[in-house]
């Protein structure tokens, strides 16, 4: 019991160490991201160093957390002022679903914008001898960490293959944490959900040789159609040092989220520059039709106040937050 209250609390310990350098006064915005390895993480920091050099007075101060679940978790709770996560953890958070479904419908946080596209990445060393995800039965592998959306992906992909985590040895590590532990051996296997190329991935594979598994397109096609939020989404050959080959997988959209207890001016500011900085963010680019449109598709929530009114300027039309769940109705352009 001792252990597992202090794993609940790793993410607040993470908060309150959290990077922010000299933004991190209390006036500072506060952005939930990801473990230091992914891409949340190094999205956050450019996007924290570039609103500050904009001159306008404004700071965010990034966070390191476990990531999707936990950022959501942490907004409700309010130790967090904006955060990023995956488009189906949130539909499960604002539908009471999966891990969220003692805490009830999602409420006191919105959407802002679409950000990008989240590979689904299944790591092995390349002589290992495991071609397939069938090929992970009775393997060490590791799963992503508790309350990350990785963890979710990641049963969600062993089971459209017919498997469980009973079916493997599973361990619930960080982004750089299994990169190193299938360096040294300790796992033979690791997902990922994030932008490609994910730095802890393309740091590993420097020091071995690794191989990215592809999913079948029937079995991503069965996870579209059972559960919200994924697409097909393929990582280039030369993404990552000795990718010889495309890998085909599926994806989820990263979405930025807002306390609803944020001025509608502030986010308003912040959708606005998001938008209009696009192509110098992380992997803004990987969507080549990354638009206004873009950022508002396939949002399972309803937006917050303040990117309401800046997407209203575009000509485009979504559902605002209406106080009491973070859904109404999905959003829409006109």
């Amino acid at each position: 019991m001792k252990a597992l209250k202090l794993l609940l609390l790793l993410p607040i310990i993470a908060l309150c160490i959290g990077c922010g350098g000299e933004n991190s006064a209390d006036k500072a915005t506060r952005l939930g991201t990801g473990g230091t390895g992914g891409m949340y993480y190094a999205y956050g920091t450019e996007l924290a160093k570039m609103i500050q050099a904009d001159g306008k007075g404004r700071a965010l101060d990034v966070k390191t957390t476990a990531g999707s679940a936990a950022n959501l978790r942490l907004l409700r709770e309010k130790f967090l002022d904006l955060a990023i996560v995956q488009s189906d953890t949130l539909s499960n958070a604002i539908n009471g679903l999966g891990v969220f479904a003692t805490a009830g419908e999602g409420y006191g946080y919105a959407a802002v914008a679409g950000l990008y596209t989240e590979a689904c990445q299944i790591v092995v060393a390349k002589d290992s001898g495991i071609m397939t995800v069938g090929d992970l039965v009775g393997k060490r592998v590791s799963v992503g960490e508790r309350e990350s959306g990785v963890l979710q992906n990641a049963e969600q992909i062993l089971m459209a293959h017919g498997l469980t985590f009973e079916m493997i040895e599973p361990l619930y590590l960080s982004f750089n944490d299994s990169a190193e532990a299938l360096l040294d051996g300790q796992v033979e296997a690791f997902f990922i959900t994030a932008g490609a190329p994910t730095g802890a991935i393309t740091d590993l594979a420097g020091k071995k040789e690794i191989r990215l598994l592809s999913i079948a397109p029937d079995i991503q096609s069965n996870m579209m159609r059972l559960y919200k939020g994924y697409t097909r989404c393929t990582i280039p050959a030369g993404s990552y040092p000795g990718q010889a080959e495309e890998v085909s997988t599926i994806g989820v959209k990263a979405v930025l989220v807002a306390s609803t207890d944020l001025k509608d001016d502030d986010v308003a500011y912040l959708t606005e520059f998001i938008i209009n900085n696009a192509a110098k963010l992380p992997h803004n680019t990987t969507d080549a039709s990354f638009s206004t449109a873009y950022a508002v598709q396939d949002i399972p929530s309803s937006f917050h106040a303040g990117a309401a009114k800046f997407y209203e300027g575009q000509g485009v039309k979504v559902n605002v937050y209406s106080g009491k769940s973070a859904e109404t109705v999905k959003a829409s352009q006109d």
